[in-house]
């Protein structure tokens, strides 16, 4: 009679998988996922720098609009429900649940990783990832904390799982479903369920959209879709921003430890980084422009959907033929000024909101109060440039509610409120800081120099600017400082530096009125003060 593994026992007795007929691998090694994807999985290779190279097939982003929380008693009070977090009966997961599992008992090896989420042991939940492909399992081991040999020893039972049935479709015609794609999370069963596509992103953000839920409302904890890097006296920063705004690029400072480069939980013993990896944007990276991120794609690192020379598999990153979401996944420990355990002891000091404002309005910097810091937190405003054919662009403003809409489980001033109680507690600075254009918007103006926007980091960090004198800015009431070391002072207040000051006072009201708009949303659970800290026209 054959004796079968805990592991095994667990698969079989939780999902029905069918560990007589399929193989299944705990806990891989490197070289062995590399080894099963180059032999069973179409589109693999190693690249001239030693990464695997992958194709997570027709699905090369995220698939938001599939996305399901299962409405279900224990958290349906606290989610909130609407166009980001979309009901799913609890029936119907299971339906997906079984399709999943079924597809998997069809395979003729399964691979399965177990690791954590979050660096703070008293926080951390055990994440157990079941997938049919081995570059989904060697991506989640790169954004996953790995375990050691003794903690897998007294690992027991995972608090949660992934069923990755990818390569396999959702059926279109059972209820809920909008097409063959299904993204969804149960919180009472512990468990997220994927089919209909092969983009491994998808599985990072939804354990990063399962500690949304866990951290607040069972730990009080709150979880932050931010950078967060530490000085060598221990002062702790966090940077908030959505694409485009350099939050990569500002906080990976060679002064500086990296904490980590996109999602975090502040807990009332400091800051830990909920990854055990990164996810960088591969597309135009070069060894001179972006050396760390560069350097850390070798052996162990996964490439996706890159376009690479047939024979001396050299990735040309300037092609975005299959995708301009061309990514690379590898363990924080490749970039050499992270700190490792990935968890800070000194709560933050101070808070930075980062936007590229291509309408050339907001001061390159401006100095927070707490109602504004939670104002703009939930507003997580940017402006994106869109090209036409013609060569006419417009900018085109966006906001994420708390700069990760998409990931929210709770109502945005849930998040904001703890955002704001912390900074009080802890005394710490908030700031906006424009990347964006200046002198005009987009077209007519010119992009901030990453010289000054440097600079501006540099004066925060050293204390410079918490010192520094300030005058208001008008109709977004935002204090602006007069002076800040390495920036010329007359880019400080975006009024002064317009050629034409109809067309200025215009473009601001417009922006005004966006932000107004769109937090109009949010105002049936914010504090009146909050409200009354935006922009006024």
């Amino acid at each position: 009679m054959t004796t079968h593994t805990r592991v095994e026992e667990e698969l079989h007795d939780n999902a029905h998988i069918d560990y007589d007929r399929v193989t299944i691998q705990w806990q891989p090694s490197v070289p062995q996922l590399y080894e099963e994807a180059l032999k069973y999985e179409t589109g693999s290779a190693i690249s001239s720098s030693g990464a695997l190279i992958t194709a997570s097939g027709n699905k090369t982003g995220r698939s938001p609009k599939d996305k399901r929380l299962v409405d279900e008693p224990s958290s349906t009070d606290d989610i909130w429900w609407g166009p980001v977090n979309t009901k799913l009966p609890e029936h119907i997961f299971l339906i997906n649940r079984e399709r999943a599992v079924d597809y998997l008992n069809t395979r003729s090896r399964i691979y399965v990783f177990d690791g954590y989420a979050g660096w703070d042991p008293k926080y951390r939940i055990k994440v157990r990832v079941v997938a049919a492909r081995a570059y989904h399992v060697l991506f989640m081991r790169n954004m996953l904390i790995r375990p050691t040999a003794e903690e897998l020893e007294t690992y027991g039972s995972p608090d949660f799982t992934i069923y990755n049935a990818g390569a396999f479709p959702a059926n279109r015609y059972t209820t809920g479903m909008t097409s063959t794609t299904s993204v969804s999370i149960n919180f009472h069963m512990r468990e997220m369920v994927i089919l209909g596509t092969e983009y491994a992103g998808e599985m990072k953000k939804g354990i990063f959209t399962v500690m949304h839920y866990y951290m607040p409302v069972k730990h009080k904890v709150l979880s932050l879709h931010s950078s967060a890097n530490e000085g060598s006296d221990g002062d702790v920063s966090i940077f908030f921003g959505l694409s485009g705004t350099g939050k990569t690029t500002l906080s990976a400072d060679p002064k500086r430890f990296l904490i980590g480069d996109d999602e975090h939980c502040w807990s009332e013993d400091g800051i830990f980084n909920i990854e055990g990896g990164c996810y960088a944007k591969c597309i135009n990276l070069s060894a001179e422009k972006e050396p760390e991120i560069f350097n850390a794609i070798r052996f162990g690192s996964v490439l996706e959907n890159v376009v690479y020379d047939e024979k001396s598999r050299e990735v040309n990153y300037y092609d975005g033929s299959v995708t301009e979401n061309t990514r690379c996944a590898y363990p924080i420990e490749f970039i050499p000024n992270a700190k490792v355990p990935c968890i800070s002891t000194q709560h933050p000091k101070n808070i930075i909101l980062l936007t590229c404002d291509a309408y050339g309005i907001l001061p390159p910097v401006s100095k927070l109060s707490s109602e504004q810091a939670m104002y703009h937190f939930i507003s997580g405003y940017t402006a994106k440039i869109a090209g036409t054919e013609e060569g006419v662009t417009e900018p085109e403003a966006t906001f994420s509610a708390c700069f990760g809409q998409p990931f929210l489980v709770l109502h945005p001033a849930r998040y904001a409120t703890m955002l704001a109680d912390k900074m009080e507690h802890h005394k710490a600075d908030a700031w906006l800081v424009n990347t964006g254009w200046n002198r005009g918007g987009y077209g007519s103006g010119e992009r901030i120099k990453l010289s000054h926007s440097r600079a501006i980091i540099d004066a925060i960090h050293s204390g410079e600017l918490a010192k520094a004198e300030y005058e208001n800015y008008d109709v977004f009431n935002l204090k602006v400082p007069k002076s800040v070391s390495g920036v010329p002072p007359e880019i400080l207040n975006p009024s002064r530096v317009w050629s034409s000051q109809s067309e200025f006072i215009d473009s601001r009201r417009r922006l005004a009125q966006r932000f107004i708009q769109n937090f109009k949303s949010y105002e049936d659970e914010t504090l009146e003060e909050v409200i009354a800290a935006g922009p006024r026209i």
